[in-house]
């Protein structure tokens, strides 16, 4: 009976749901096709000619410094910063962009991955019949359909389950889940679906199966977030806005209004950080755009101006592909606190996140331990006992930070709106906050709008929606075909660069190396196990890339997959950048360095040091610590208490195995914690001890003897790459 009514309820609370938000939604589109267009076309063409080339730095930098003024300044090169710069260029309006660090360096770089509406925001306004937050979420869908047709190599839908454990649930996600597909309209990418139990497994058979009722899937976006914010900032200086990464803005400029006597920003004095040379960049109306940072920017206007901004930092990993299903992400609707995490498929690994809680404002935010190990534990509730949910599978986690609009009657940053705010200050200074990546376009067409009005520029409406995006105009699915037939690239290779540049592919495989092998005849990697090449870091100088970081974690993802593999491909990086930029050895030398120290700090690398530590406890009952002992012995003939290279060497050639001794090093190392040069028995059994508890992963030299031990005396292959394991 108790089953019974609660069915009966939650399928009239959702029946009078579905009712209220058909009503909401056809009242919206009635004001919609009544005010502007809603297509994902332009809805006029841009006048301004588009180059089929992008200035370099240097002539960018020239631009900034020889112009007498500029209609707009963009303080902020985040991906709505770069939608400010373009909806402005794309207007007529003389447009210039500066960032002082790199474009996408931020929290534009460390989203979930999805281009989303926002199904929890639409529970929300149901639940509180909160117009605004509905009226969010039916923007943030129109912006998903518009970023998928105007990036699609970037972008593609992505369906994604939820599990359902409990009866009653079914019905009412069924219902929730509807009124997205309902809100959507014409621009709802596919039909959410309801799966059986078996059929659920079938789709996700890594998903637990006890109590399992059913699932129910939708569909929302996923992109490459730093790529689709570079190939904004692209497209940007391609209709001629002068657009400039590392460019520091150190002061607003002001003069005084003659007709009102009121002081009015009118420019900002910037250094380029690479070189430390400072000039004044003039414009009629500067834009802060610059996310977790606005207040920084308002106080440059105003020291006494109150925060607006409240941030809040989210943490996600990456782990093993073979985590999820290649086609097929998974919501968690209410974790252990309340929130939700995603696990979903992403070039090729499994990303899980986020957590949502406050923080200070850094440009170096650190994902704690803490973080990392909420997100594992809710992963282990959703996955079957048969999938092993290790601590040392998460290849890199980051923390970004997200600019939330304050609501001053909050208690937790939870209850916080993405919603954006566009303000504009007494003397000018429009400042754009909030929102959320989805909505980037939207926000900037706000954003413009109100300078317009405000600084009175006789220009048009925006013309951004449906303006295709760098490397978007002549891409097709097929376009890879054509790489790897005109070039001789790797299949894999050829459809990561497709879906990376676009149609600007080609221009990548044309200065790609010749290998001197009989296949691929083009395309050298980085790594082994990525398809990231080496004529990538060559272009990726030409897209403004600066400093090894720019490289591995935003032209390539490297960083973003995994850390192990980044720190590999570093030194060939900086090698190939050295070239191209004119580099010293010194200069070589320092990048090399604060590369790795962004790896260690800002991507997870240090808290998987931490797991294997010369502190490490040693938990191996007496049978296994003999077992490990004789192992180690095997290499340690004459009872040092540790090993080297040479032992490693001597064993390998006993059984006809030859690793060159970079190799070897690089093996040792992993596993020498107080960096010595050898590997102590001690240390030896602290690393197995940390493999059995799941905590370390992957471990080269563990393999490595295990195998050697297996198969003395008869020739054997011993693999040496990282396997799927690794923080």
């Amino acid at each position: 009976m108790a089953f019974r009514k609660a069915v009966k309820g939650t399928v009239l609370i959702g029946g009078g749901a579905i009712a209220t938000v058909f009503g909401l939604s056809q009242f919206s589109q009635y004001r919609n096709k009544h005010g502007t267009l809603v297509y994902v076309q332009a809805a006029e063409p841009v006048a301004v000619p588009i180059k089929n080339y992008f200035p370099t730095r240097e002539q960018q930098l020239l631009t900034l410094q020889s112009a007498s003024e500029f209609d707009v300044l963009v303080i902020g090169g985040g991906a709505t910063g770069c939608g400010c710069a373009l909806d402005a260029v794309t207007r007529g309006l003389k447009t210039a962009l500066l960032e002082r660090d790199d474009f996408s360096s931020g929290t534009s770089s460390r989203s979930t991955k999805l281009i989303h509406g926002g199904v929890r925001y639409l529970q929300k306004a149901i639940m509180k019949l909160d117009f605004e937050q509905y009226k969010m979420v039916k923007e943030a869908l129109h912006e998903r359909a518009n970023l998928l047709e105007i990036a699609p190599h970037l972008s593609a839908p992505l369906p994604i389950m939820l599990p359902v454990y409990k009866w009653w649930q079914l019905p009412y996600y069924w219902a929730g889940i509807k009124l997205y597909d309902l809100v959507a309209g014409n621009q709802c990418l596919k039909s959410s679906y309801v799966l059986s139990k078996s059929r659920a497994l079938e789709y996700f058979p890594m998903l637990r199966k006890d109590k399992l009722v059913g699932a129910i899937v939708y569909y929302d976006g996923q992109h490459n977030d730093a790529r689709m914010n570079l190939a904004i900032a692209l497209t940007a200086a391609r209709y001629g806005a002068a657009t400039a990464n590392y460019t520091e803005v150190l002061r607003l400029l002001k003069r005084t209004d003659p007709r009102s006597g009121k002081e009015r920003v009118c420019g900002a004095r910037c250094r380029d950080v690479l070189t430390g040379q400072e000039f004044d960049v003039k414009a009629k109306c500067v834009i802060n755009a610059t996310g977790p940072f606005t207040d920084s920017v308002r106080k440059m206007d105003d020291q006494e101006v109150p925060n607006i901004c409240q941030p809040s930092a989210g943490v996600h990993i990456v782990m093993p592909g073979y985590y999820s299903p290649d086609h097929m992400g998974l919501l968690d609707p209410a974790t252990s606190d309340g929130r939700v995490i995603f696990f979903l498929p992403w070039e090729k690994m499994t990303i899980a996140g986020t957590t949502d809680s406050p923080t200070d404002v850094t440009s170096h935010p650190i994902p704690t331990e803490e973080d990392i190990n909420f997100i594992l534990s809710e992963v282990r509730n959703y996955l079957s006992c048969d999938v092993e949910v290790r601590r040392g599978d998460v290849l890199a986690a980051w923390s970004g930070i997200r600019p939330l609009v304050t609501d001053p009657n909050s208690k937790d940053t939870q209850s916080i709106s993405r919603n954006h705010v566009v303000s504009i200050s007494d003397s000018g200074l429009v400042t754009i906050a909030g929102g959320k990546w989805t909505t980037y376009r939207a926000m900037a067409q706000d954003t413009i709008d109100a300078a317009i009005r405000a600084h009175g520029f006789n220009v048009g409406s925006s013309r951004t929606v449906g303006l295709p995006l760098e490397g978007a105009e002549y891409w097709s699915p097929t376009l890879y075909i054509r790489l790897v037939q005109d070039y001789g690239l790797e299949s894999e290779v050829a459809q990561h660069l497709a879906s990376t540049y676009g149609d600007k592919a080609f221009e990548v495989a044309k200065i790609a190396q010749v290998t001197g092998k009989r296949w691929p005849i083009v395309g050298k990697r980085l790594v082994s196990e990525f398809p990231y090449i080496e004529a990538e870091v060559i272009y990726g100088v030409k897209e403004y890339a600066r400093t090894a970081v720019d490289m591995i974690s935003r032209r390539t993802r490297l960083a973003f997959l995994n850390v192990q593999a980044a720190e590999e491909a570093l030194p060939r990086i900086v090698d190939i950048m050295g070239k191209e930029l004119n580099w010293s050895e010194q200069k070589k030398k320092e990048e090399l360095e604060a590369a790795k120290k962004f790896l260690y700090y800002e991507m997870g690398y240090k808290v998987k040091s931490d797991q294997l530590t010369d502190s490490s406890e040693i938990s191996l009952v007496p049978s296994d610590i003999e077992r490990y002992k004789k192992r180690f012995h095997m290499f340690d003939k004459e009872k040092k208490g540790f090993i080297t290279i040479l032992d490693v060497q001597r064993v390998l050639e006993s059984i006809s195995v030859q690793i060159d001794e970079n190799s070897l090093h690089d093996i040792l190392n992993e596993v020498d914690l107080n960096k010595n040069g050898q590997v102590e028995l001690n240390e030896f059994l602290q690393l197995m001890s940390a493999i059995q508890k799941g905590r370390v992963s992957g471990s080269r030299l563990a393999v490595l003897m295990k195998t050697a031990e297996e198969n003395l005396g008869q020739r054997v292959v011993i693999p040496v790459d990282r396997s799927g394991g690794g923080l």
